[in-house]
């Protein structure tokens, strides 16, 4: 990995004015990403990825998920560290593809990430559900959650909505905290798993599972779909890259600081639980670190750090609309989506449309189940997000070579190639359903664009609008740093 360099001695490129303030610094990057990226998701996910990958081979995969996160993770740093602004993909796709399709691709991700973001948070609201399930009765049952967890679950997303409602500089210090209960809360069922572990219960493979034909290959595909899921949010803080102080420098290393940190909690936890609870009890399991903590130490210690679990949950429901609510913002400011979500708290300086209706699309995603809404939002992820990704790093490269990068990525082409097969196979991966579901979910945003298109007389009905904004805010700015220097 290269090291960020210096522009302009503040290592970061010189920046559009967007009104939102920069107030997030490395430490609240990292924290926010790693709150967002560890929530509910291992604790809900662990019994699922065991079960598809057939037994105790499946910590590997958790492995070749970390190699795919890294390698997207590197793609996401360039990009972000060289446009830093509130949204993340939707300024990397409308700076790369503006020259072909105008602005098609930046707004079918807005289009896209108005479900997609709101979705995955919806499965954190899920998971903490059946967590609250092991402290009071009916609120799940063996048919799942039940009405009454359903609707404890949307009072838990009301309140999360409610808490975005303040300055960027206080939810950064809220994030920081609720960083911290995660990281309490992940530790001690660490601990708890290692107090009474088995080495030849966590590492006794399935015959032949590495074979040809064998269950760790049969079940890699679905079993990548759950891990790329469980290390989703390392890319938060490029989301926030409008909110970033010196973003050329923490978005970076945020990024991929957070990527590492979480491997390694990942799969300590999965080897752990691998080598504390029997294979056949933990492939049913509904609440597997309750049970871990009930073992090793009691119930009421296991009710008490499963109340830090479920604080851990919101906290990551609530970086996640943090990040995705500036999406909407940015491409209404373009005029590419619908105006109100352009407009900022008059007090608060945040994006309340944003907020609000992701907000609204995580309640009813939570009424679903946990696997049909992971394989929903992840294909729609991976089709016009990760995979346009790669193409805009290559394109930019190629199209905006005066574009300051404070940081370049580490032996590219390389990381982006990894990322590209990975997506691909990832997508192919999940359900039938779920990429036909994602297929026409962007077959009716192209109708939608075309529609919008024809109203603003853009490109196919009109010229194309080539701006490079970021190149342009450099130019503008390189005259007055001459003239200092003078």
């Amino acid at each position: 990995m290269s090291s960020p360099t210096r522009s302009g001695g503040s290592g970061t490129a010189d920046l559009p004015r967007t009104g939102l303030e920069r107030k997030i610094g490395p430490l609240q990057a990292t924290a926010i990403n790693m709150t967002q990226m560890c929530g509910i998701g291992p604790f809900v996910t662990i019994p699922a990825m065991v079960a598809t990958m057939g037994g105790p081979q499946a910590m590997f995969g958790w492995i070749i998920g970390a190699i795919i996160a890294l390698a997207d993770g590197l793609v996401w740093a360039e990009l972000g560290a060289a446009l830093p602004g509130a949204g993340g993909t939707y300024i990397y796709l409308r700076e790369a593809f503006q020259y072909r399709t105008g602005r098609l691709m930046p707004f079918l991700f807005a289009w896209s990430a108005v479900l997609f973001i709101p979705l995955i948070m919806s499965t954190g609201i899920i998971g903490l559900v059946q967590y609250l399930g092991y402290l009071i009765p009916g609120v799940v049952d063996d048919g799942g959650v039940t009405p009454l967890g359903k609707i404890i679950g949307i009072v838990i997303i009301a309140v999360i909505v409610l808490a975005l409602f303040r300055r960027i500089g206080q939810i950064s210090k809220l994030t920081t905290v609720l960083f911290v209960i995660m990281l309490f809360a992940v530790l001690t069922v660490i601990v708890a798993a290692f107090s009474h572990f088995s080495g030849g219960q966590a590492f006794a493979f399935t015959p032949g599972a590495f074979g040809s034909g064998g269950a760790f290959w049969g079940g890699l595909g679905a079993g990548l779909v759950i891990a790329i899921y469980d290390y989703l949010g390392y890319n938060t803080s490029a989301y926030l890259g409008g909110e970033v102080r010196n973003p050329g420098r923490t978005i970076p290393r945020s990024i991929i600081f957070s990527i590492l940190g979480i491997m390694a909690l990942y799969f300590l936890l999965q080897v752990g639980v691998l080598g504390s609870i029997p294979l056949d009890e933990l492939k049913n399991a509904t609440s597997v670190a309750s049970t871990v903590l009930e073992q090793a130490w009691g119930t009421v210690t296991a009710k008490v750090i499963t109340v830090f679990i479920i604080i851990a949950a919101i906290g990551s429901v609530f970086a996640g609309l943090l990040g995705g609510s500036r999406v909407p913002f940015e491409a209404a400011r373009d005029k590419v989506f619908l105006p109100v979500f352009a407009k900022l708290h008059p007090k608060l300086n945040l994006p309340t449309a944003g907020v609000l209706t992701m907000g609204v699309i995580t309640a009813i995603g939570s009424l679903f189940t946990l696997t049909d809404v992971i394989n929903a939002a992840v294909t729609v992820l991976v089709i016009i997000q990760s995979l346009a990704q790669v193409a805009a790093i290559w394109v930019l490269r190629r199209r905006q070579p005066a574009l300051k990068r404070p940081y370049r990525q580490f032996l590219y082409p390389i990381p982006t190639i990894i990322a590209l097969a990975g997506w691909v196979y990832i997508y192919i991966s999940a359900t039938t359903l779920s990429i036909i579901l994602s297929v026409a979910w962007i077959v009716l945003g192209v109708v939608a664009f075309l529609i919008y298109a024809a109203a603003e007389k853009t490109w196919p009905f009109g010229p194309k609008e080539i701006r490079e904004e970021f190149v342009l805010a450099q130019q503008q700015q390189q005259p007055t740093e001459e003239g200092l220097e003078a």
